[in-house]
């Protein structure tokens, strides 16, 4: 395929999406702080750049997908940085989740190297993310991404064009925020269904099919009832999602109820368990407080995606052409 792609930030999911690009042919070079990480995928055909700024110079599509907004900004504007390294006609792609008003600020930058810039995350979990399954929001004009349609749709099975940019981003950590309220119900409604002295094999199934189920239970609870807890997302990025919905909509003049709450759950969790516990045993300060083991059989330590890959489309939105 004739463009080529640099990816930066090899993580749990940024990783997966490279892969996925790699995979679908594309000319991929990539570079992460995890030698490691790199080495892997140059084993698969990859190649490595020794700056961002020569990552961006080399590549037609820039890739970023970084832990934090801060992160991203030292990467971005670093004088070895990804902005040194664009010019005309290259396309930024920023998939991490950040704060809207960061990723305006920083296409401000890449727009005067004449470059364009999309704010792209992703969501669905990294198990979708390593088939190609997982979806993505693109927030950018039309123009911009319809250049990009053909490599995001080596990375996701549903890619939706959500309008200018920064509206990806706000759509994203709303998603994440409800993410979060979904995953601490459940910490409360399975820890309530063990005191009762429920089956908890029989409550996942009776979740799974009435009105209180979600993507949410079917997921997570796997995990939460197998005991491993691990959806490779932990909770100091539970914080920094929620927290980026909680600053957005006090900017917008808001009061929020469930989110300041989900705040100071997920930082007393955090405190109790650390920043790099998994998300889902958030389930511990229940199981602590009712001295209980929320388990049950048969569930997987790991989610896996057995949905098939296949070329992505964009979704359709209701009530446009």
């Amino acid at each position: 395929m004739g463009m080529k792609i640099g990816f930066i930030g090899l993580g749990n999911v940024g990783g997966q999406l490279a892969g996925s690009i790699l995979r679908n042919g594309f000319s991929l070079v990539v570079r992460d702080l995890d030698d490691h990480k790199v080495d892997q995928l140059v084993a698969r055909g990859a190649s490595a750049a020794n700056s961002p700024k020569s990552l961006a110079e080399q590549c037609d599509v820039i890739i970023t997908c970084l832990p934090s907004p801060s992160i991203c900004s030292q990467v971005m504007e670093a004088e070895d940085g990804i902005i040194a390294g664009l010019s005309d006609g290259k396309v930024w792609l920023e998939m991490s989740t950040t704060d809207e008003a960061e990723i305006r600020r920083m296409a401000t930058a890449v727009e005067a190297e004449g470059a364009l810039a999309v704010d792209c995350p992703v969501s669905g979990g990294c198990h979708r993310a390593n088939t190609g399954n997982i979806s993505i929001f693109a927030g950018c004009s039309r123009a911009a991404f319809e250049k990009v349609l053909p490599v995001l749709q080596t990375m996701g099975r549903r890619v939706l064009h959500t309008g200018e940019l920064g509206t990806a981003s706000k759509l994203k950590v709303l998603t994440n925020y409800l993410c979060t309220v979904h995953l601490a119900a459940l910490a409360e409604g399975l820890s309530a269904a063990k005191v009762m002295g429920l089956d908890m094999n029989v409550t996942y199934e009776a979740i799974k099919a009435s009105s209180g189920n979600s993507f949410v239970h079917e997921t997570e609870s796997q995990v939460i009832l197998n005991g491993s807890r691990d959806i490779s997302f932990t909770m100091d990025l539970v914080l920094k999602d929620v927290g980026l919905f909680d600053e957005i909509t006090k900017r917008e003049g808001m009061e929020l109820e469930l989110a300041p709450l989900m705040v100071e759950i997920f930082k007393d969790g955090q405190k109790r368990y650390g920043p790099r516990e998994f998300s889902p045993n958030i389930i511990r300060r229940h199981e602590e407080q009712c001295n209980v083991q929320v388990l049950g059989t048969g569930f997987p330590a790991q989610l896996t995606d057995d949905e098939p890959e296949e070329q992505g489309y964009e979704l359709k939105v209701i009530g446009r052409d």
